[in-house]
């Protein structure tokens, strides 16, 4: 067996080697086939031609980069109207929706245990005032005596310290009842700020605690947006920054400024918390949900639109007609952002020179150096 087996090996071996030769000269005859076929057609692309919407003419644009912003409006100026002593809420004249005045009267607690209070501490301070009277009169007295002899210095000086702890009484009972007068005015539920009232929290006949919430008062004339920029866009920002703001409900779109820029970032979401003072508007309302862009660059500068740009080669390149010829022209980019059209454009450093004219995107690819002219008509599709 291991004897035929020998034998037959070297034509084994033979038979591989012509099979692979076989395979070797079919496939090239398929390859030279397949150029044949392919390259009268690439030559027969001798001329293109364009519509004059298939150019874009290079020009100078207003370059702005934005940043985008959301956020629910908020008051600069809110103020909640908490009780600052415990009662029953006798009255209360204000609702929802209603302007008040800074200092307006919005409702009273039962002032009778206060009152009382603020009597008895008068009381006390009568009678507090008498005992230094009395006090005053008996260290006169002793005075006189001391210096005629009939008492002694000892007896002098416990005068003394009877009139200065009359004295102090007195001042301590006057501060109960500067105490118990301002607990009487607490009673008196005051606007701190002019606004509008928000929120009723509480109504008349119930017994409310100390720093329980009554009403929540907005004032809507002066209104900001928090909004949450990420770290990387709020390096170059700063107060002062305009920004345009579409509002919920609202048609038109407002101004707003960045007036200050929170030192610390949001834990877990690592943004910067930006502020933005919103224009007034009579519509606008806390809580409303705004969107907009913060502005924060814009130059004039050579620019062309985004969808011109090709990526098909190694570096950024643009289709230029030059004459009657198609160019591959390498660029040099800078900073992309919007123009005042609101067109995404992108920076020309080098590469292109105003006024000449690019291939716009819509253009398929075409092979550098091909012949172009430009119709009247879009060119109909080739088959």
């Amino acid at each position: 067996m291991n004897r035929y087996l020998r034998r037959a090996l070297p034509w084994l071996i033979v038979g591989l080697l012509l099979l692979g030769l076989v395979l070797g000269v079919i496939r090239a005859v398929k390859a030279r086939q397949s150029l044949a076929q392919t390259a009268p057609s690439e030559a027969t692309v001798s001329l293109v031609e364009l519509a004059p919407s298939d150019l874009v003419e290079v020009q100078r644009h207003e370059l702005g980069r934005s940043i985008a912003v959301s956020g629910g409006l908020k008051a600069v100026r809110t103020a909640q109207v908490k009780a600052k002593v415990a009662g029953e809420l006798q009255e209360l004249v204000v609702r929802e929706g209603e302007s008040v005045r800074a200092g307006q009267v919005l409702g009273r607690i039962d002032p009778t245990e206060y009152a009382a209070r603020l009597r008895q501490a008068q009381e006390q301070a009568a009678s507090a005032q008498a005992q230094w009277e009395i006090a005053e009169r008996t260290l006169a007295n002793n005075r006189a005596l001391v210096d005629q002899g009939f008492i002694s210095r000892n007896a002098l000086e416990t005068s003394i310290s009877n009139a200065a702890a009359a004295r102090a009484a007195v001042q301590q009972a006057q501060a109960g009842v500067d105490l118990a007068r301002k607990a009487l005015d607490d009673t008196v539920l005051r606007a701190p700020i002019a606004g509008q009232v928000s929120v009723r929290a509480a109504q008349p006949g119930e017994r409310v605690g100390v720093d329980a919430r009554i009403v929540e008062i907005v004032d809507l004339s002066s209104l900001e947006l928090e909004a949450a920029v990420r770290a990387e866009e709020v390096v170059g920002l700063s107060p002062g920054a305009r920004a345009r703001l579409r509002v919920d409900g609202l048609d038109e779109t407002l101004d707003a400024t960045v007036v200050r820029i929170n030192p610390s970032t949001q834990p877990g979401t690592r943004a910067v918390p930006v502020y933005l003072a919103v224009q007034a508007h009579p519509a606008l309302r806390q809580g409303l949900f705004a969107t907009g862009q913060i502005e924060q660059m814009r130059r004039h500068t050579l620019a062309v639109p985004e969808s011109v740009l090709r990526h098909d080669e190694a570096r950024p390149h643009v289709l230029v007609l030059r004459e009657d010829r198609i160019e591959l022209r390498e660029v040099i980019l800078g900073e992309s952002g919007q123009s005042a059209a609101g067109q995404r454009v992108v920076e020309i450093r080098s590469g292109l020179a105003e006024g000449e004219r690019v291939l716009a995107g819509s253009v398929g690819r075409v092979r550098d150096g091909v012949r172009a002219r430009v119709t009247s008509v879009a060119p109909s599709p080739q088959r």
